[in-house]
């Protein structure tokens, strides 16, 4: 248990560096609470001294000043709460957006394969719930452990200077409380962490469910995912009632300790009072401050448990922070030869996925010309889109090196390496933007001319004209108001409008018929001469209209030819191309 409570203190500690900026707010906002506070404590008393003196005396002369520093008591506590919230509500906010902006940039930085691993709704989970959760602490929580224990302390001397015996019964009955809030802090924090996990796989298949609502209606798969969000559903309700098990087992305690102390103030206060060794003032005093300590005793469990959900939402955000950014840019970057010619070349390329057995490249050897658009072809799964991945390091090789103009290019800063070389993906991803937006993503600053540029090498100008809003239209989450084809000459456009040296196609031209595909083609070699191009081919006639293939079999490039060469020469390449044409026909 004690390990548990240092680990929750070790990683609320973290906080340190986003509240440091904040600090003076957060202190003033601390004090403001301490002096609301004792006001209130102020009262109880104020009024021993009402009980004990005009209304014991029967004289009420005095009786006017003392109900007016009970109301300017009263006042100042109201004050300084709005205080307290004036001066930390924008603070914790700030801490929150500061968090976030973190967590979005460093999700930039982090390489493919960590998004490969990780459940989109996981992430989002972090990004949004959990740092709600660590501002709703920073702003309420964080505030009042601190300022409650300091009045508990304080109201506990209160009480021992009204009367020792009085105060020791409050104090017999506190202590129990305080040793069973720590006790249910750690059952507390592991139900918490289980329920923001849960909560964060819910929200996967939500996401899931909503970008794949086509396919699932088209297969009737509907009730299969309702069935899989339903028993998750339920998981995470058990998971919540069992939190609530605990804060009210947790809640009783709290509910009957001082309620105890409270009768037994009574108790021997009445006893006292007739003895003699009491006043009725002091009684009803040392009862009025016990009950103003109600929240501040009783508010420990549930201050702590924050604070458990809030560490909770910590490890799961330092989870993704704590992950370490495997590609980046060198201290030195090499800069690259100008004009940048666009020779690439792979020299022993070995790939290995983290945590693989098995290499997926295994000794890749391949030279583009500057200017030559190479073909790659292959078996499904033999490592095409690896090797695409390597040019503008989205992934980095394991062994040998990738070269552009002789500069390996983890020597090169990724941003220069980037605007050299133009990436379209297989799979079409368009935002919820609009067309300009979209294909301007593919490099800083360009203006419109450029834009349309790009759309007419894609041959992409004439629909989107038609749009209701040309350019300005917002094309919807992931384009899907577009074919197929529609996103795919998109993505391509956004992939040439930075006129890149080295273009990257992992077989982006899918969705596109053929006569299509080959007009994209062939702008592409007339518009921009002099690109070297990488293009994932699976279809013979994009395979034709490149300069060479190179054929990539079990991690290694087998051949390298003309398609005539190859296709005369090369019965591995014969077979993959008659592959294509039985896919091709099928499709």
């Amino acid at each position: 248990m004690s390990e548990e409570r240092t680990s929750t203190a070790a990683t609320v500690r973290r906080l340190w560096p986003y509240l440091k900026p904040v600090r003076t707010p957060i202190v003033l906002a601390m004090v403001a609470t301490l002096l609301a506070m004792t006001c209130g404590l102020g009262i109880p008393l104020i009024t021993q001294r009402i009980v004990d003196g005009p209304i014991a005396a029967r004289d009420l002369s005095g009786l006017p000043l003392l109900v007016g520093l009970v109301v300017l008591l009263g006042c100042a506590e109201a004050g300084l709460f709005y205080a307290r919230r004036k001066l930390i509500a924008g603070p914790a906010a700030g801490v929150e957006a500061r968090m976030r902006a973190e967590l979005y940039h460093h999700l930039q930085d982090l390489p493919v394969s960590f998004h490969d691993r990780w459940q989109s709704g996981q992430l989002l989970s972090r990004a949004t719930t959990d740092l709600t959760q660590v501002r709703r602490f920073v702003g309420f929580a964080l505030i009042f452990l601190v300022v409650n224990s300091l009045v508990v302390v304080l109201g506990l001397g209160v009480l021992f200077w009204l009367s020792p015996v009085l105060g020791g019964i409050v104090l017999a009955s506190t202590l129990p409380l305080v040793a069973l809030s720590y006790l249910f802090e750690s059952r507390f924090k592991v139900v918490a962490r289980r329920a923001q996990d849960q909560s964060g796989d819910l929200t996967t298949v939500v996401e899931e469910s909503v970008l794949g609502i086509r396919v699932l209606k088209a297969f009737g798969r509907g009730p299969h995912l309702t069935g899989r969000f339903l028993r998750q559903a339920r998981e995470l309700r058990e998971t919540e009632i069992a939190k609530v098990r605990v804060f009210a087992a947790l809640w009783a305690v709290l509910i009957v300790l001082p309620e105890l102390g409270i009768a037994g103030q009574l108790a021997f206060g009445a006893v006292g009072i007739a003895d003699g060794a009491v006043t009725v003032g002091t009684l009803v005093a040392a009862v009025t401050v016990s009950a103003y300590l109600r929240w501040p005793v009783d508010s420990i469990g549930w201050l702590l448990a924050e604070t458990n959900s809030t560490a909770s939402a910590l490890e799961r955000y330092f989870e993704v922070v704590d992950t370490p950014v495997a590609i980046t840019s060198p201290a030195e970057p090499v800069p690259l030869p100008s004009p940048v010619r666009g020779h690439v070349r792979f020299e022993g390329v070995h790939f290995r996925h983290p945590g693989a057995e098995h290499e997926v490249l295994r000794g890749v050897d391949l030279e583009l010309r500057p200017g030559e658009t190479v073909a790659l072809v292959g078996a499904t799964g033999s490592g095409k889109t690896t090797v695409t991945a390597l040019v503008p390091r989205l992934a980095d090789v394991t062994r040998g090196r990738v070269t552009v103009d002789g500069v390996d290019v983890r020597d090169l800063d990724l941003a220069e390496l980037r605007r050299v070389v133009g990436t379209a993906f297989e799979e079409p991803i368009l935002f919820s933007a609009s067309v300009t937006e979209n294909v301007a993503l593919g490099a800083a600053g360009v203006d419109e001319a450029r834009v349309r540029e790009a759309l007419r090498v894609a041959r992409a100008e004439e629909f989107v004209d038609a749009l209701p809003w040309g350019l300005d239209t917002r094309i919807g989450e992931q384009g899907l108001s577009l074919s197929g084809g529609q996103r795919q000459r998109l993505a391509l456009a956004r992939a040439v409008v930075g006129r890149p040296a080295v273009l990257v196609l992992d077989d982006p031209l899918s969705a596109l018929d053929v006569h299509t595909e080959a007009e994209v083609e062939a702008a592409l070699r007339r518009v921009l001469k002099g690109v070297t191009a990488l293009v994932v081919a699976h279809r013979p006639s994009t395979v034709q209209l490149a300069d060479r293939v190179a054929v990539l079999v079990d991690g290694r490039i087998a051949a390298v030819g003309t398609h005539a060469q190859l296709l005369d020469g090369d019965p591995v390449y014969r077979h993959l191309l008659a592959t294509m044409d039985d896919e091709e026909v099928a499709a």
